[in-house]
C-alpha cells in the first residue's frame, strides 16, 4: 500500500544513507527542544524585536559566506569528515554560547559560529544521496523531515521544565543538553558513516589544490547551474520556502506569546500538534501524491501555507477560540511545510550535476541563502510594527510561489511530462 512506502524504505536503507536517517532523530532530542523558546529567550533576556530579525539576518549572511566555501572544503576534506569537524563548529559551540548568553552579543557570536552549518548543510547532504537511487530520494527526504518532526513527542520535556523553573533557566538547562545530544549525534555519524565513491574521487581530484585554486573554479559551476530551466526553478522555490521559514521559525512563538497571550509552558505543545500532524501527512498523504508530477503538491503546499498563515493573523488576542484558530492553522501548516521542505530539498537533489554535487549544491545553497538573509531584517522590523506583518509578508511569498510554479510548468512541457526537468 501507498502508505507503507516511507516505511518500507526506512528498513531497506543501507550504508550512509541509514546512518544519516537513523541519527536524526537525536535532533529532536537536542536542538528541537530548544527551537520552540529561541525568540521568547531573547525577548527575556531583553532584546527587541528588531534585534532578533538583525541577528536572523546576520546568521543567513554566515551561511552565504560558508555556504560559499563548503563545496571547496567538502571536496577537499570529504563529505563524512567536514560534516563531522563543521557539525560541532555550527551547533556544539553555539549551545554553549547560548547557554551562558546575558545579551545581543551572546546571540551575534553564537550566530558567526552557527552559519557554519551551512557547510554541512552541503557536505550531510552529500553524504546522505550520493550513494542512493535516484528514485529513492525523495522518500529518504520525507524520512529526514519525520525524523525532524519526531522531536514533537519529547515537547513536553520543555513545557514542565518552563513551568517550573521559568523560561530562562529552563532554557540554559536546554542548551546543556543539547550541547551534549549534539556531540553524541556527531560521533554516531561519524562512526556509522563511510567516505562516499564521489567524495573519494574528488578528494583525489583535489588533493594538493589549494582552496583559492579550487574556488576560482566556481565559474564552471555557475555555467552548470545557469544552463538548466530545472535548477534554477529549484532555486527560485527553495529560496522562496526558505524565507517564508525563517520568519516563521523566527516569529511564530513571538506572535504567538505577544499578541495571542499564549502561556510560556504551552508553547511547546502546538509544535508538537504540528509536527504530529506533518508526521501523519508525510506518511499517509504525500505518497499519494507521487502519482502526480511535482507541480500538485507544489501547489496544495503553497496554498495550504497561505491558509495557515492566514488564520494565524486573524487569530484573535483573547477568548478560547484563538486556541481552536490556532489548531486549524497549525493543520494546514502540517501538511504545507512538511511538503514544501521535502520537495525544496529534492528538487535541488534532482537537478544537481553528480560530477560536481559538491560544488553545485554549495553554489545553490549560497544562492538561496542570499536571497533568503534580508526577511530575518525585514520580519524583525515588520513585527516591530505590528506582530501580524511578518506573516502578511509570507503570505505575499508563497502567493508568488504559486505563480512561479504555474510558469515554470507552463512554459515547460518537458516538466510537465518528468514532474522534475
Amino acid at each position: 500500500m501507498a502508505k507503507n512506502l516511507l516505511v518500507k524504505t526506512l528498513f531497506e536503507l543501507r550504508g550512509n544513507p541509514r546512518a544519516c536517517v537513523y541519527t536524526e532523530p537525536l535532533w529532536g532530542l537536542s536542538m528541537n527542544l530548544c527551537l520552540p523558546y529561541a525568540s521568547v529567550y531573547m525577548l527575556a533576556l531583553g532584546l527587541k524585536d528588531a534585534d532578533i530579525g538583525l541577528i536572523a539576518t546576520i546568521y543567513m549572511l554566515m551561511q552565504v559566506i560558508f555556504g560559499f566555501l563548503g563545496g571547496v572544503i567538502t571536496d577537499k576534506l570529504g563529505r563524512r569528515k567536514t560534516t563531522a569537524v563543521f557539525d560541532f563548529i555550527a551547533w556544539s559551540i553555539p549551545c554553549l554560547i547560548w547557554m551562558r548568553a546575558q545579551g545581543f552579543w551572546f546571540f551575534v557570536v553564537a550566530a558567526l559560529f552557527n552559519g557554519a552549518m551551512k557547510v554541512t548543510t552541503n557536505s550531510w547532504d552529500c553524504l546522505l544521496v550520493e550513494d542512493a537511487e535516484k528514485e529513492s530520494i525523495t522518500r529518504i527526504y520525507s524520512l529526514v523531515i519525520v525524523c525532524g518532526q519526531l522531536s514533537a513527542l519529547f515537547a513536553p520535556i520543555s513545557s514542565i521544565l518552563v513551568s517550573r523553573l521559568t523560561l530562562v533557566p529552563a532554557i540554559r538547562i536546554l542548551y546543556i543538553n543539547a550541547f551534549v545530544i549534539m556531540t553524541v549525534k556527531i560521533f554516531l555519524l561519524y562512526r556509522f558513516s563511510r567516505e562516499t565513491r564521489t567524495g573519494i574521487v574528488r578528494m583525489g581530484e583535489t588533493k594538493g589544490q589549494s582552496l583559492f585554486s579550487l574556488l576560482a573554479g566556481y565559474g564552471g559551476v555557475l555555467k552548470i547551474i545557469g544552463s538548466s530551466r530545472g535548477t534554477i526553478f529549484s532555486l527560485v522555490i527553495a529560496a522562496l520556502v526558505g524565507a517564508v521559514q525563517m520568519v516563521n521559525t523566527t516569529f511564530w512563538q513571538v506572535i504567538v506569546s505577544k499578541k495571542l497571550l499564549v502561556p510560556d509552558p504551552l508553547l511547546p505543545l502546538f509544535p508538537m500538534f504540528r509536527s504530529i500532524l506533518a508526521i501523519a501527512f508525510l506518511f499517509l498523504v504525500v505518497p499519494r501524491l507521487s502519482r502526480f508530477t511535482l507541480r500538485t503538491p507544489l501547489l496544495f503546499g503553497f496554498a495550504a501555507y497561505m491558509a495557515g498563515q492566514s488564520l494565524l493573523v486573524a487569530a484573535p488576542s483573547s477568548g478560547a477560540i484563538r486556541y481552536g484558530i490556532l489548531c486549524v492553522s497549525l493543520f494546514f501548516d502540517a501538511f504545507a511545510a512538511g511538503t514544501l521542505a521535502m520537495l525544496a530539498e529534492s528538487l535541488v537533489a534532482l537537478h544537481v550535476n553528480k560530477a560536481e554535487r559538491a560544488r553545485v549544491m554549495a553554489i545553490q545553497h549560497m544562492i538561496i541563502m542570499f536571497a533568503t538573509s534580508p526577511f530575518g531584517w525585514i520580519g524583525g522590523v515588520l513585527s516591530g510594527l505590528n506582530r501580524g506583518y511578518p506573516f502578511m509578508l509570507n503570505i505575499a511569498l508563497l502567493a508568488s510561489g504559486i505563480a512561479v510554479t504555474l510558469r515554470y510548468y507552463h512554459r515547460s512541457p518537458e516538466a510537465r511530462k518528468a514532474g522534475q526537468e
